[in-house]
C-alpha cells in the first residue's frame, strides 16, 4: 500500500490484507459504508415523522450494538384535571411509534418540592434512564400523544438537553406521523434491560431561579433597570384574572411587567405543530418581546417549555440570554404574594 499526501493509495490486490476496521479511517467519510450512525442522523431539534421513521430504519436492531440507537421516546402527560380523564400511559397504550419507550412525567420529577413536577435530580434522571435501557450515547426523540400534538414533550427534550445528553430532538409531531400513516402498534407498557445510565450533571445556567424572577418583577417599572423579559404561556384569561384558577389554592392573575404569549399560538390551529420559525419569529416581534434583552419564559412547568423550544425554532434571542424558571405561577404568587390578592394585576 503505497502512501500519497498522506493518504494510502490501495489497489484491488491489497485490499484483502486490510480488515474493515483498518480501511474505517480512509472509506468511511468518503462511502458512508462504515458510519451508520451518520446515516441516521436527525438534521434539527425539531424532526419531521418522515425524518425520524426514515432514521429508525437504519437503528440497531440489537439492544448489545454499540452503535447509537434511534429511541422515541413517549412523554404523553394530561393535566389532572383533564375533562376526558386520560393519563399518559392510557394513550401510550392504545397507539404509539413502534418501539417506544415511555417516560413517565409523573414519576420523574421532584419528589420532594410542594410544586408539581420540577426537574428531578441528577441520581433520580438516571436511575430512571437506566430502567428505561437507555445510554448516554443514543439518540432520542420525544414525543407527545397525538391528542394534544405538542405539549409535554418540549418539557422532557429541553430537560434532558440540561442535564447533557448529547442528541436530543422533538417530534413534530406524533399527530401528523398518525395522519401520514407511518406505522403504530399497541399494547402494555414493553420491558427493556437496565443499563448503567451515568448520573449527569446539570446545566443551572439555563435554568431561572426565583430570585431571579422575583427581581424583574420587583423592577418592573423602574427607569433604567428595564432589563428581564418573562414570558407567561398561560393562557390570556388565566393572566388576566378573568376567572379563579383551576385548583381551590391556585389564582388567574401574572407578574407585573411579564408579556403572555399563551402556548398554543406557537403551534398551527390544525396539526398542533409548531409553526414555521419565521412565522413564530413575527409573533414574538408582535407580542414586543426583544431579542436582545434577556427572556425568562414561564407560566406552568410544562408550557413555558413550549414557549422556550419556539424561542429556539425562531432563533429569538440568544440561547445564553434565554432561560426557563422550572416552577409555575403557583409557586410564583405562593412566595411573592402570601396574600394572593396582591398578584391580581
Amino acid at each position: 500500500m503505497a502512501v500519497t499526501a498522506g493518504f494510502p493509495t490501495l489497489t484491488v490486490g491489497c485490499l484483502r490484507r486490510y480488515s474493515p476496521r483498518t480501511l474505517r479511517p480512509f472509506l468511511g467519510c468518503h462511502s458512508g459504508l462504515y458510519s451508520p450512525s451518520l446515516r441516521r442522523s436527525i438534521s434539527s431539534y425539531l424532526t419531521s415523522p418522515r425524518e425520524l421513521h426514515n432514521a429508525i430504519k437504519t437503528s440497531p436492531s440489537s439492544a448489545t450494538s454499540l452503535e447509537p440507537r434511534v429511541i422515541p421516546l413517549c412523554v404523553s402527560w394530561f393535566p389532572d384535571n383533564d375533562q376526558e380523564s386520560r393519563t399518559g400511559i392510557q394513550t401510550f397504550c392504545q397507539k404509539r411509534i413502534p418501539e417506544a419507550r415511555f417516560f413517565d412525567l409523573d414519576i420523574v420529577i421532584d419528589t420532594e418540592s410542594p410544586f408539581p413536577r420540577l426537574l428531578p435530580s441528577a441520581l433520580g434522571l438516571a436511575s430512571s434512564m437506566s430502567g428505561l435501557g437507555i445510554r448516554k450515547e443514543d439518540i432520542l426523540v420525544v414525543y407527545d400523544t397525538s391528542e394534544l400534538g405538542i405539549f409535554s414533550a418540549p418539557r422532557v427534550g429541553w430537560m434532558l438537553k440540561v442535564f447533557g445528553h448529547p442528541k436530543v430532538h422533538i417530534l413534530n409531531n406524533f399527530r401528523l406521523w398518525v395522519e401520514q400513516g407511518l406505522p403504530t402498534e399497541q399494547g402494555e407498557i414493553p420491558s427493556f434491560k437496565r443499563c448503567i445510565y451515568p448520573v449527569p450533571t446539570i446545566d443551572e445556567g439555563k435554568i431561572a431561579t426565583y430570585e431571579e424572577v422575583l427581581e424583574a418583577v420587583m423592577d418592573h417599572n423602574k427607569e433604567g433597570r428595564e432589563g428581564i423579559q418573562v414570558l407567561d404561556s398561560r393562557s390570556s384569561d388565566d393572566f388576566s384574572g378573568k376567572y379563579p384558577g383551576p385548583r381551590p389554592d391556585s389564582l388567574s392573575g401574572h407578574m407585573p411587567g411579564s408579556i403572555n404569549i399563551p402556548y398554543d399560538l406557537v403551534l398551527d390551529t390544525e396539526t398542533k405543530a409548531f409553526l414555521p420559525s419565521d412565522q413564530l419569529a413575527k409573533l414574538f416581534k408582535a407580542k414586543g418581546v426583544d431579542p436582545l434583552k434577556p427572556i425568562i419564559s414561564s407560566g406552568t412547568s410544562i408550557t413555558a417549555y413550549v414557549i422556550e423550544t419556539a424561542l429556539h425554532e425562531a432563533q429569538w434571542g440568544s440561547s445564553d440570554s434565554r432561560k426557563v424558571y422550572d416552577g409555575s405561577w403557583r409557586s410564583v404568587y405562593s412566595i411573592y404574594c402570601p396574600n394572593l390578592l396582591s398578584c391580581l394585576l
